[in-house]
């Protein structure tokens, strides 16, 4: 992957760029502030934006901003959003217009490489990458009954699923077989009231259309 990042703390920018390198990626913007992004971005069309919420001058929302302006110029653009704090109302904003190809991680999980490194490989092939606390206060805010109607173990395959693992991730992380994975799959789109599709990412951007709405 070519890859952007806009970072302000020089320690996490230039760790994240040492990591990606040392998985054969290529850093080929690093980028302080998110004031060049959107020229940056254009002159060099990176596979992948990588992106802090808040940046300076004011370090509210500027690397948001940012990054939605860009998927605006550029639509489909790749974007992983890096955030200190879980911050719901950042995550929604940035899946509201188009799920495809974002990601929303909390800094801290840059900690854990191989699956930052993995995180931010979804995003660029297209797939949504969302950190596991943001997925819980969004099943855990969505108050419309049908997810009520959801067992816990169909709850914890859902959150996995919007984090954007494969039947066989979700397999391996509650360690049950794939065939139990399928059926549990097939009872929440049931219940939910929506059509299963083979591809694993529109199957996370229907859950997350859901929680949305």
């Amino acid at each position: 992957m070519r890859i952007a990042i806009v970072e302000d703390a020089v320690l996490l920018r230039e760790g994240i760029g040492r990591i990606l390198a040392d998985k054969d990626h290529e850093v080929i913007a690093s980028l302080a502030d998110a004031t060049d992004l959107l020229a940056t971005a254009m002159a060099l069309e990176p596979d992948l934006v990588i992106a802090d919420v808040r940046m300076p001058p004011t370090h509210t929302d500027e690397g948001l901003r940012a990054a939605v302006a860009l998927r605006t110029i550029r639509p489909g653009q790749p974007v992983l959003v890096l955030s200190q704090y879980v911050e719901e109302r950042y995550a929604t904003e940035l899946l509201a217009a188009d799920a495809t190809a974002v990601g929303y991680l909390l800094k801290e999980r840059v900690a854990d490489v191989r699956d930052f490194v993995q995180a931010a490989e979804r995003v660029a092939a297209g797939g949504t990458a969302l950190d596991p606390e943001v997925v819980a206060q969004l099943l855990g805010r969505s108050r419309h009954d049908r997810l009520g109607m959801l067992t816990p173990r169909e709850r914890d395959v859902l959150g996995l699923m919007a984090e954007g693992l494969s039947n066989n991730g979700i397999a391996r992380q509650l360690v049950v077989g794939a065939g139990a994975v399928e059926k549990h799959i097939s009872s929440i789109f049931s219940k939910l009231g929506l059509c299963p599709d083979d591809a694993d990412h529109r199957r996370v951007l229907a859950v997350l259309s859901y929680l949305r709405a």
